[in-house]
């Protein structure tokens, strides 16, 4: 892993949540993020992880070292072909879960990165892109 800079996890298990945490955790030590960095994107990390298996039926995570404008960061692409979020607007709002959760979900993972976009529809999945920047 030393020198990859991106690659691609399976999220289709307990585990592999566990897998991605750990591997985000090292990503983010090997950009010499600060503890409270490491640890939004960690947490941020784990609940999309968890999103993508819960309600999309598992993915992956996809990671990518990048940089722009002298600013080094760590990008996370959650993919899943799962039955897709109806109403993206009412998702990302506080305190709204679709299931069992607290709500923290998709519009805390949003408050912990430097940049998040998510895209999905109905039928055709979700992907959701977060970046801490350095």
């Amino acid at each position: 892993m030393e020198t990859e800079r991106s690659g691609e996890l399976p999220v289709l298990s307990e585990q592999n949540i566990v897998a991605s945490r750990q591997l985000v955790r090292a990503l983010c030590q090997r950009l010499k993020f600060s503890l409270v960095d490491q640890t939004k994107m960690i947490t941020a990390a784990s609940e999309l992880s968890r999103n993508t298996l819960i309600h999309g039926g598992g993915g992956r995570m996809r990671w990518e070292l990048v940089d722009r404008e002298g600013k080094q960061g760590l990008q996370l692409h959650f993919e899943d072909e799962g039955p897709g979020i109806a109403d993206v607007k009412l998702a990302m709002t506080d305190g709204w879960t679709s299931g069992s959760g607290m709500g923290l979900g998709l519009p805390g993972s949003k408050r912990l990165v430097s940049d998040f976009e998510i895209d999905s529809a109905p039928g055709r999945g979700t992907r959701v892109s977060i970046t801490k920047w350095k």
